[in-house]
This record gives structure tokens, C-alpha cells and sequence, in this order.
């Protein structure tokens, strides 16, 4: 079997690096605040490109706590896609606000600039752009339209580590950015673990109080706080994986360019051609997509993934809010990932792009 994902095959490939970053953590035993925390933090923040980076305890907690840093909360609305993981509508209410979603754009599949103008209301407090499968939102006119209505901008980049707009990263148009390094992500860790990055000092300090327990330098709880602390163990192990991303992300564009040239002609939709996209997902839209992946599995001995099955608001907890989303739903009704993680998909382009193409022909009877 093909899997469509397997972070363990890319701990082996550095499993001696590893081990070895791990061994140090617990030779000074100290295992939570420690150096490979700072390390970490100062690390990212300069490959992003931006002043300040804070880990925290996972992606979910890095949106709601960036949100919260900047003053979202009860009875706010913060605009967002439907089309992502409902971790990201769960992170706004965990900041006391209320995500209104907006349909994404046919081509991009990331959020329609139009639809984010026309949903903006005296309520509007804030915007979260998804950069959907490793291709980053539209984000000069995402800014554009937050700064005219006076909105915080706050990325979602659970799925973009290392994508870029003419040169510039993911996560240093807004005024903060959230990424998770769950372990399948382009840079993941052997558990929950994510990362706020911010220009604004002052945001980053709130971000370091409200992420242990609402507590200042001088131990004094001044604030509403939690745990959602990043343990030295994971930032030890991001650490030794980091200074090879840039590496990783050209090998999933390789390996994307391979899918376009085997898959040209075939009667799917491919995903938007970026030379910047760094394919966390390399997700085609066809007909019968539920029939067409289980016979990839039976037939093929290929795992294939669906990001996402329904969009945000047609799941219960979402669906009262009465989103009608139409792109959305196509999309989420013929999306299928095709495995891309280079340890598994790196020599196996041709077989699993056949496979595909023979499992839709079979398909259509």
C-alpha cells in the first residue's frame, strides 16, 4: 500500500540528528522553557522573515491566541473560508468571537477578495486568510480591504510553511500569522506543536503571557491566560528539520510538476499552477471522487486523502449560521490529495498518476 502520508519515514531519514537533539533535552533536564524553545523561535521567525516568532502548544492555539493579542473577542465577527480544517473556526470561538465564513475563489481555492468585501458588517472585527494546500490567499488584496474597514489581519498558515507572494513568506502581510507543525505538515513534529509569528513586539509579549497562564517576566498573573506552552522535545526535533524545508518544499514541487505533466489531458481539475506554492496537499477536483478513491485503494494499493470532506459550515456545529458557499461545496464534494510527501511519492509519480486515470475510466460505468 501507497500511504498518502507518513511523517515516521521523514523522522528516519534524520532519526540521528533526532535522537540526538532529544538526548541533549533531557541531559539538562529541563523540559519545558528552555534553550530549544528560544532556539527555535529565533530560527523561525528569521527564515519567515519576520521579528518575532512564539511557540505554543498547536496551530488551534496559535490562531486563537494571535486573535486574542489583538483584542478579538466577545461579540466580535472574524471573517474566514469554510473551506479548511474546523480548527480554524473552533480557534475563533476559543477567542470569544464568531467566524462568518466567505466562498473562496474557483481557481485559487483560497478566499474571494469580493466575498471578504461584501461580508464586512460594523461588527467585523478581524479577517483569517486560509493558504489552502500550500498556496498562499491573495493577501495584498486581503490587506487592502482589511486596512480600508480597519480590520486585524491574523494568517492561517497551518498548511504554508515556507509558501510566498513574489518573494515574500506566508505569514508577513498580517499583523500576526498562526502555523501548526502537526505532524503530516510540510514541516511537522512528532506531536502537537505550533507557532505564532508577529513584526509587533508588543503582540508577541501579550502571546508569551496568555500562553502560560496570563503570568508577566516578574511571575504575576495579570491577565485571563491557559497552558499553551511548546515543549523543548518538539522544538528540539523542528529544530533539526527546519534548515532542510526550503529542500523539502522544492522536492514537492518537483514531484507536483511530474503529477501536471502525467495528468495533462485527463478529464480532472489540477491544482493552480504556482511556482511559489509549496504542496502540503496536491489536491485534483474530478466526478465520483468517493468511487475513484476506493478503487485506488482495492484496485491499486494507493491511499489517497480528502481535505475536505464538507466545508466548515455544513458541519453541525457550524451549520446554523445559514452559509450558502457554492464553490465551497463543489469543491469539497471532488476534491481528492494524491500522495506528495517526497519519502513516498519520489519515483512513484508515473504509478499513481495511471492509477488514477484508470480508476476514473473504470469509474464512469
Amino acid at each position: 500500500m501507497i500511504p498518502s502520508a507518513d511523517p515516521g519515514l521523514r523522522f528516519a531519514g534524520r532519526r540521528h540528528a533526532i535522537e540526538q537533539a532529544i538526548a541533549r533535552v533531557f541531559e539538562r533536564r529541563r523540559f519545558i522553557g528552555g534553550v530549544e524553545v528560544a532556539g527555535f523561535e529565533s530560527e523561525f521567525a528569521q527564515y519567515i522573515g519576520t521579528s518575532h516568532a512564539v511557540g505554543v502548544g498547536s496551530g488551534t492555539q496559535a490562531l486563537a491566541l494571535a486573535l486574542r493579542a489583538l483584542g478579538v473577542g466577545r461579540g466580535d465577527e472574524v471573517i474566514t473560508v469554510a473551506m479548511t480544517a474546523p480548527a480554524t473556526a473552533v480557534a475563533i470561538e476559543s477567542a470569544g468571537a464568531l467566524p462568518i465564513f466567505v466562498d473562496v475563489d474557483p481557481r485559487t481555492r483560497c478566499m474571494d477578495p469580493g466575498a471578504l468585501q461584501a461580508a464586512v458588517t460594523p461588527a467585523t472585527a478581524a479577517v483569517v486568510p486560509v493558504h489552502l494546500h500550500g498556496f498562499a490567499a491573495p493577501m495584498p488584496q486581503i490587506c487592502a480591504i482589511a486596512q480600508r474597514n480597519g480590520l486585524a489581519v491574523v494568517e492561517d498558515c497551518a498548511q504554508s510553511h515556507g509558501a510566498a507572494i513574489q518573494g515574500r513568506r506566508t505569514g508577513t502581510f498580517g499583523h500576526a500569522a498562526a502555523f501548526s507543525f502537526y505532524p503530516t505538515k510540510n514541516l511537522g513534529a512528532a506531536g502537537d506543536a505550533g507557532a505564532v509569528v508577529t513584526p509587533d513586539g508588543a503582540i508577541a509579549a501579550r502571546i508569551r503571557r496568555l500562553r502560560h497562564y496570563g503570568m508577566d517576566e516578574s511571575g504575576r498573573c495579570v491577565e485571563p491566560g491557559g497552558n499553551a506552552r511548546l515543549d523543548e522535545v518538539q522544538a528540539a526535533i523542528l529544530r533539526v528539520l527546519l534548515p532542510d524545508l526550503d529542500r523539502d518544499n522544492a522536492r514537492r514541487r518537483t514531484l507536483a510538476a511530474a503529477y501536471r505533466g502525467r495528468l495533462a489531458g485527463a478529464a480532472l481539475e489540477l491544482p493552480p499552477e504556482d511556482a511559489q506554492a509549496v504542496y502540503h496537499q496536491f489536491a485534483v477536483a474530478l466526478e465520483r471522487r468517493d468511487r475513484v478513491r476506493h478503487r485506488l485503494a482495492a484496485v491499486h494499493g494507493i491511499d489517497t486523502g480528502i481535505h475536505y470532506a464538507l466545508g466548515v459550515h455544513q458541519h453541525p456545529h457550524f451549520a446554523g449560521v445559514g452559509a450558502v458557499l457554492p464553490v465551497t461545496e463543489r469543491l469539497a464534494g471532488g476534491l481528492l490529495s494524491l500522495p506528495i510527501q517526497p519519502e513516498i511519492a519520489e519515483g512513484r509519480i508515473e504509478r499513481i498518476a495511471d492509477a488514477l486515470v484508470e480508476s476514473m475510466n473504470a469509474c464512469r460505468s
